[in-house]
């Protein structure tokens, strides 16, 4: 995977448009953020073009005419990339690639972009890698030639190929490679989580820059990049935790979420977004400053159902309220979200009351329990020790009296488990009655 850094900054063009019953401001908003993105990846925005349509061109998403319009700007301006918010097929791209002479790149393709840069693990850049050529196999054209390592520059961190006759087959069998190495990861991260069963464990998820790294920092002292940057960290950090009640649990980051991130690119991320799946509580971290909470929030929650995560506990922390001027703000979003902690990890504003909540969530999940077992039935005491934790351990005579606590549903297992063992004792008893 090709990690190449332009020595200056690319100059680009927006390209966004309005469809029938699509409210402006969002299309504004969501332009806003592309910016965002360019910036990240190394990208000058030197103009933004927008476009009422009434259905999209299925030549060049835009009319034809703004398009020309498009292609002399970037000509007379030296302009290496037109950029798109909306997702463009092959045939766009080919199309205004042929009119512009210059790459032509969709939101997609800067995230994917983005991600190149910012994957540090090995398990990261397979990630990454597998996402970009699943992109990009339908996508080549003539102008794709420029993802050969001489080039560079925005869109081109990743897999390339120096002419676009290059076998389709060969780069099905890296994907079909980059496929079994994320297996292996699979089985690897599936290891860990069968180690960590007897943790509760705690999910940070959210939408991209909200804070979650700055978070994770604080209550763990993880050391994890934190920059004001979309997607400054992709790889899962996972960390124990101890509260001063004694509590303890596993407190792990995820990848930021952002409006239409491919999907191609959560299906590469499985075996990172899985964490999420199996935790106990997910804190979804809202940027309380961001004007479009709302909106981000939302498409968190989409995300989570989306990967089948949207049953789990969750709770909802809104970060960084320091950054509120108008505290007016934070009792609404606190009459409108009754259950959410406000908080601000930059200047640990609340965490007390955070840390107390996890706690509170803890004490929900867990049951404590005695058991009289004799000492000839090693088989319970076998059990338990998986499921759960002893507290306390007393011999009896003949009996151990056996105080564990385990979570809920481990806790139905060990009953479950126990009622089998002494099912099958019962059964090894008849056999023996039938035989005597």
């Amino acid at each position: 995977m090709l990690e190449i850094k332009p020595a200056e900054l690319e100059k680009v063009v927006l390209v966004g448009v309005i469809l029938p019953k699509q409210d402006k401001k969002i299309v504004f908003d969501h332009l806003e953020e592309l910016k965002l993105l360019c910036r990240t990846a190394g990208g000058e925005v030197v103009k933004v073009f927008i476009q009422d349509l009434k259905n999209p061109n299925p030549a060049y998403l835009i009319g034809k005419g703004k398009a020309e319009e498009i292609a002399q700007f970037v000509q007379e301006n030296n302009i290496s990339a037109i950029i798109f918010d909306e997702e463009l097929t092959p045939t766009q791209i080919r199309n205004l690639e042929n009119l512009a002479n210059c790459k032509v790149l969709d939101r997609a393709a800067i995230i994917l972009d983005i991600f190149a840069s910012h994957a540090r693990t090995r398990e990261a850049k397979t990630q990454v890698e597998l996402a970009q050529y699943e992109y990009y196999l339908p996508r080549l054209t003539r102008q794709w030639t420029h993802l050969s390592k001489q080039y560079g520059g925005i869109g081109t961190k990743g897999p390339g190929e120096t002419q676009i006759e290059t076998d389709r087959r060969i780069i099905k069998r890296k994907i079909a490679t980059l496929k079994h190495k994320l297996e292996e990861i699979d089985t690897q991260r599936s290891t860990q989580r069968k180690q960590r069963e007897k943790f509760f464990k705690v999910v940070l998820t959210g939408y991209t820059n909200a804070g979650k790294s700055t978070l994770l920092n604080l209550l763990t002292d993880a050391n994890v990049l934190v920059e004001d940057k979309l997607f400054a960290t992709l790889d899962s950090t996972t960390r124990l935790v101890r509260t001063k009640k004694g509590y303890e649990f596993l407190l792990s980051d995820t990848v930021g979420f952002i409006r239409k991130l491919p999907p191609n690119l959560i299906a590469s991320f499985r075996s990172t977004l899985i964490e999420i799946v199996y935790a106990d509580l997910i804190l979804h971290i809202v940027d309380a400053s961001h004007p479009n909470r709302e909106e981000q929030i939302q498409v968190v929650e989409d995300t989570l159902r989306e990967i089948k995560a949207d049953k789990n506990k969750s709770l909802l922390v809104f970060n960084k309220i320091d950054l509120i001027e108008d505290k007016v703000l934070i009792e609404f979003l606190s009459l409108k979200y009754r259950d959410a902690i406000f908080i601000s990890a930059e200047r640990g504003i609340n965490i007390n009351a955070l840390i107390e909540r996890i706690e509170k969530f803890i004490e929900e999940n867990y049951v404590e329990e005695e058991i009289l077992i004799s000492q000839d039935e090693a088989k319970k005491l076998t059990i338990i020790t998986k499921y759960a934790d002893i507290v306390e351990s007393e011999f009896m005579d003949e009996l151990i009296k056996v105080k564990f606590k385990a979570k809920r549903d481990d806790y139905q297992k060990i009953l479950k488990a126990i009622k089998n063992e002494e099912h099958e004792k019962d059964l090894e008893l008849d056999i023996g009655h039938s035989i005597t």
